[in-house]
């Protein structure tokens, strides 16, 4: 099965064919990040995905983590974290689809850690704390997200 990729300040990269808009959430329990096992890449990343036509962000970003980890999160919950515009940001899927992709990015921090559901586009879900993040391989659109958040 072809793999998905991901791309970020790659010459090599594919030229999009557009542009696709998503949200990114950083949810954190006691110090520590989720994410995603991808399915589609064998890669790491944050918990989040592309926009449905009508949907505002914050919608979006609700039914993503609803979607992916069977957490229910209330709109007020989510905190503006930072914009992802650098166009660099690439992403081409098994179906020829190649996109720029620019992602808000939220933030929520969990009182106690949710009991997890794993959704079929995940393999795995985990928390992580900030010097295990740089153990796994992250999806390189996900890099510039994860390096500020490290950074903190």
């Amino acid at each position: 099965m072809q793999q998905a990729q991901f791309y970020y300040r790659d010459k090599d990269a594919p030229k999009p064919k557009g542009n696709r808009i998503g949200t990114g959430i950083l949810l954190e329990c006691d110090g520590r990040l989720l994410l995603e096992h991808r399915a589609d890449s064998d890669t790491w990343a944050v918990i989040g995905g592309g926009l449905k036509s009508g949907e505002r962000l914050v919608e979006g970003a609700v039914r993503e983590v609803f979607e992916e980890t069977g957490v229910i999160l209330r709109e007020e919950q989510l905190e503006l974290y930072r914009i992802y515009d650098d166009p660099s940001r690439i992403a081409s899927y098994p179906d020829g689809n190649v996109w720029r992709i620019l992602t808000v990015v939220y933030r929520v921090r969990l009182p106690e850690q949710p009991e997890l559901i794993c959704s079929e586009e995940s393999r795995e879900l985990r928390f992580f704390t900030k010097e295990e993040l740089g153990e796994v391989k992250i999806a390189a659109t996900h890099l510039p997200i994860l390096e500020e958040y490290m950074g903190e």
